[in-house]
C-alpha cells in the first residue's frame, strides 16, 4: 500500500495587511484527493472560522482580518480531511502553524522615563552622566526593524550620547552650577540602525549639575559698624555679620575668627550653625572712659575645602567691624581693690582701722558717699565716715570672741544714691596679751602612802587663749601661799610643762588624805600675765608594786562639793521620782472611784427575777413569797400613814432606809391606798431633793393590784361557738396584742 499523507507548504501571513480582499495564506492538501470533490477540508484551533477561513473543496486558507505581530506572532491550528459522504476522517488530524511575518511598524520607545541624571560641575569632558535605553516591539530576528541607534536632538553643545549603548557623557569641561544648574537634553532613538526610513522615538533627560566647593566666601561689605553700652555684661551679643558663598549645602559652612590682637582680647566670634552667621560677643568688660571705639578684623573661611580647586584662589575673606562704646552713668569704683585690714584688739572705740576709696568713672572729682551694709555688721562693731571712707571701731574688740569680721562697704554718688557699688572687706583682729595662762584641766593626782622622795606625781601644762606673734613661753612656780609646803616640789621643765614630785617619805591617810597645791603660771607677755591654779593630790593605799588600791573620798582641806552638772542630774532624778509617785496615786484614786460608782449602781437596783411560770393567780404554793414580802414592813408603813416628814415618819432620808416587813397575811378587806400614798410621797421627796442624782430606781412590791379593766379573753366561757361578740378593740392595744387580735 502507498501511505497517504498531508501535502502543504510553510504558512506565512504578512502583518498589517490593508487590502480589501481576504489575504491568501496557503493550501492544505491530502495525497488521496483526486480532485473530484469527495474530500471535505476543515480547520480548528486559534482563529479558525474567524480570522482564518478554509475552502472545504480546495483546502485554500485565507486571512480575513488585519494581523499584528507585536500582539501575536503565530497561530496554531489543526487540519482534518473527511469523506464528504460518510464524514469519516481520511487522514489523521494534523497540527500546523501560521506565522505572522513582521514589518517595521513599531517605533522605538523609552519605557523607563522620565530620566533624571546628575553630574558634578567642572567635570572633565567625557564624564559619564547616565544611560538611557529604548525598546522596539518589532522582531529582532527579522531584518533591522528592531536595531536602535541613539542621537542627541537638543543639548548637543554640552552632552553627547553613545549611538549603540545610550550612555550620556559631558561634552564640555566648564559646566558651572552657579551659571546653570539644570539642563534638558532630548535623546532620539531610531530603528533600522538609524538608516533613512527608520522609525524613531525621543525622550527628555533632565541633567542636574551638582555643586562643588569652587567659590570662596565673600563679605558683602568691607566694614560693619555696631554700638554697645559700656555696662554690657560679658557674653552680650554685639551684632552679626555673614559672608556670602555661591555654593550650596555643606560647601557653604563657614568658620569665623578674629584676626587682630586687640579684637581677640576684647571680643569673641562664634558661628551660628543654622544661619552661618558670625556672632560677635563681648569677652571682656568695656569702659567708655578708657576706649570709645574698638576695631575688629573678622575673617571668614570655608569649613570644607576641596583640594582640587585650591589653585582657583584663597577660600577666605576678611572684613572690618567697628564697635562704638556708649557711655552710661556708672556707680563709683573702689580703688585700689584691696579688701584686707588689720586692727589691734585693744584699740579704743573710734580708732581708725583703714580707709576705702571709690571714684566716679564718669565725672572726675564727683563726690562719693560711703556706708556699711548693716546686714553684714548687725552689731555695729564698725562705723565709716560717709565723706572720707575712713573705717573706725564702734565697739570694744575681742579677738578671742571673733578673730575676723567680714563687712560690705557701699559707695554711691552723692546726688544719685541709686548708683551703688559694693566691696567686701575683711578685717583681721590682731591679738594682744590680755588673757592669763590657765591650767589645762583641773588636775587631780594620787600619791601612795609609802611614796619615796623625788617620785613624779603629775606633769601639768597650761593653755592661753591669746595668740602671740612668737611662740608661747610659760613659767611655773609654787604660789606664795604654798611656802609652808614641805611635802611636794615643782620643777619647771622649760617646755611649757612642769612636774610635781614628792619631797618627803611616807604619807598617812588618817592624818591627811588630800593636799591642795597652789601653782602660779606666768606667760612671756608683754605684758606678763599670771594666774594661780590648784593641783589636788589624794593620798591612797597602794600595793607592793605601787598600784593604787583605794583612796579616802573625804577631803581634808577641800569641802566636798558637787559640780553644777552633777547637781542638775540629781535634781532631774528627784523630779522624775516625784512625777512617778503622783501618777501612781492618781491612777489608784481613779480606780477606787470607778469601783465605788459601780457598787453604788449595783445597790440601787434590787430586781428579783424568776424564770419559771407559776400556776396562776390562785397558786400560792409555787413561790416563796417571803423573799418579796420581807423587803417592806407594811405594818410600819400603815401605822405611819399621815405622818409628815418632819415628824419622824417617812423623813427625807427614808429613801435610803429599808425596813423588814412582817409576813404578809392576805386579808379580804386590805386597803391599798396606803401603798399608793407611800409611792406618791417617795416620788415627791425625790423630785424636791436637788442633791439626789437622777438615778432610776426599780422597786418590787409584794401585793396585787385591783382587777384588770379588760374582761377575760378566754373562749371557754363563751355561750356559743357562733358568738356575735366584737373583738375589734384588740387592734388598739398595740403590737403586743397584734397576734391575739388576728386570732379573734
Amino acid at each position: 500500500r502507498v501511505k497517504r499523507g498531508w501535502v502543504w507548504n510553510q504558512f506565512f501571513v504578512v502583518e498589517e495587511y490593508t487590502g480589501t480582499e481576504p489575504l491568501y495564506v496557503g493550501k492544505i492538501h491530502s495525497d488521496s484527493d483526486e480532485g473530484d470533490g469527495s474530500i471535505k477540508y476543515t480547520i480548528s484551533g486559534e482563529g479558525a472560522g474567524t480570522i482564518f477561513l478554509i475552502d472545504e473543496i480546495t483546502g485554500d486558507i485565507h486571512a480575513t482580518e488585519r494581523l499584528d505581530r507585536e500582539q501575536k506572532t503565530f497561530y496554531t491550528l489543526r487540519a482534518q480531511a473527511r469523506d464528504r459522504q460518510t464524514d469519516q476522517l481520511l487522514e489523521p488530524e494534523s497540527e500546523f502553524i501560521i506565522k505572522v511575518q513582521d514589518i517595521n511598524d513599531s517605533e522605538p520607545r523609552f519605557l523607563e522615563g522620565p530620566y533624571i541624571g546628575s553630574v558634578a560641575e567642572l567635570s572633565p569632558i567625557g564624564t559619564s552622566v547616565m544611560q538611557v535605553m529604548a525598546s522596539d516591539a518589532d522582531d529582532p530576528t527579522y531584518g533591522s526593524s528592531a536595531r536602535v541607534a541613539y542621537s542627541v536632538l537638543e543639548g548637543e553643545q554640552h552632552f553627547t550620547v553613545d549611538s549603540k549603548t545610550g550612555v550620556i557623557r559631558t561634552a564640555v569641561a566648564d559646566l558651572d552650577r552657579e551659571t546653570q544648574d539644570r539642563y534638558e537634553v532630548v535623546i532620539r532613538a531610531t530603528d533600522m540602525a538609524g538608516q533613512l526610513g527608520g522609525l524613531s522615538g525621543s525622550t527628555t533627560v533632565t541633567i542636574v549639575v551638582t555643586d562643588v566647593n569652587d567659590n570662596p566666601p565673600r563679605f558683602p561689605q568691607k566694614m560693619y559698624q555696631f554700638s554697645i553700652v559700656e555696662t554690657a555684661p560679658v557674653g552680650t551679643a554685639i551684632g552679626r555679620v555673614k559672608a556670602e558663598d555661591s555654593d550650596v549645602g555643606e560647601n557653604t559652612d563657614m568658620m569665623y575668627r578674629v584676626k587682630d590682637e586687640e579684637g581677640v582680647e576684647m571680643f569673641k566670634v562664634t558661628t551660628d550653625s543654622n544661619t552661618q552667621e558670625a556672632v560677635i560677643t563681648v569677652q571682656k568688660p568695656l569702659d567708655y572712659e578708657s576706649k570709645k571705639v574698638h576695631t575688629v578684623v573678622v575673617e571668614a573661611l570655608n569649613k570644607f575645602v576641596d583640594p582640587r580647586f585650591v589653585d582657583l584662589g584663597t577660600f577666605r575673606d576678611q572684613t572690618i567691624v567697628r564697635v562704638s562704646v556708649l557711655d552710661v552713668d556708672e556707680p563709683p569704683e573702689f580703688r585700689p581693690p584691696s579688701n584686707l585690714m588689720e586692727v589691734q584688739e585693744d584699740a579704743d572705740i573710734g580708732s581708725v582701722v583703714g580707709m576705702v576709696t571709690a571714684l566716679d568713672p564718669d565725672t572726675a572729682n564727683h563726690p562719693v558717699r560711703y556706708a556699711i551694709d548693716r546686714s553684714t555688721d548687725a552689731e555695729r562693731i564698725f562705723d565709716i565716715d560717709a565723706n572720707t571712707g575712713a573705717i573706725v571701731t564702734g565697739k570694744v574688740l575681742d579677738r578671742e570672741t571673733a578673730g575676723w569680721h567680714n563687712i560690705t562697704v557701699l559707695a554711691m554718688e552723692a546726688d544719685n544714691h541709686s548708683q551703688v557699688s559694693r566691696t567686701s572687706l575683711r578685717i583681721r583682729i590682731l591679738d594682744v596679751n590680755d588673757n592669763p595662762p590657765e591650767l589645762a584641766t583641773p588636775y587631780e593626782a594620787a600619791v601612795c602612802e609609802d611614796a619615796k622622795p623625788g617620785q613624779l606625781i603629775q606633769t601639768i601644762s597650761v593653755v592661753d587663749r591669746d595668740e602671740p606673734q612668737s611662740s608661747h613661753r610659760f613659767y611655773f612656780t609654787l604660789a606664795p601661799e604654798a611656802n609652808s609646803n614641805h611635802y611636794f616640789s615643782l620643777l619647771d621643765i622649760k617646755d611649757n610643762t612642769a612636774a610635781v614630785h614628792t619631797q618627803r617619805m611616807g604619807f598617812n591617810r588618817q592624818e591627811q588624805d588630800v593636799y591642795l597645791l597652789p601653782i602660779l603660771v606666768v606667760d612671756s607677755g608683754p605684758p606678763a600675765l599670771s594666774s594661780t591654779g590648784t593641783l589636788t593630790i589624794r593620798v591612797c593605799g597602794c600595793d607592793s608594786n605601787g598600784a593604787i588600791q583605794s583612796c579616802n573620798s573625804t577631803a581634808y582641806v577641800m569641802s566636798a562639793t558637787l559640780s553644777p552638772g552633777a547637781l542638775i542630774a540629781l535634781l532631774v532624778c528627784i523630779l522624775i521620782l516625784v512625777v512617778l509617785v503622783l501618777l501612781i496615786l492618781t491612777l489608784k484614786r481613779h480606780h477606787k472611784s470607778h469601783l465605788t460608782s459601780e457598787d453604788d449602781e449595783d445597790m440601787r437596783d434590787n430586781v428579783i427575777k424568776y424564770n419559771d411560770e407559776g400556776g396562776g393567780e390562785q397558786d400560792t404554793e409555787a413561790y416563796d413569797m417571803s423573799a418579796l414580802r420581807s423587803l417592806y414592813d407594811f405594818s410600819e408603813i400603815k401605822g405611819s400613814d399621815g405622818v409628815g416628814p418632819g415628824e419622824g415618819g417617812l423623813s427625807g432620808n427614808s429613801a435610803s432606809e429599808l425596813h423588814a416587813l412582817p409576813q404578809w397575811v392576805q386579808s379580804p378587806d386590805l386597803d391599798f391606798s396606803v401603798f399608793r400614798d407611800y409611792i406618791c410621797k417617795k416620788v415627791e421627796q425625790a423630785d424636791e431633793d436637788l442633791s439626789v442624782p437622777p438615778y432610776d430606781s426599780f422597786q418590787t412590791y409584794a401585793f396585787e393590784g385591783s382587777d384588770s379593766p379588760v374582761p377575760s379573753l378566754s373562749s371557754i366561757n363563751t355561750w356559743s361557738s357562733g358568738s356575735e361578740q366584737d373583738f375589734s378593740y384588740l387592734g388598739a392595744w398595740g403590737p403586743r396584742f397584734r397576734q391575739l387580735a388576728a386570732l379573734y
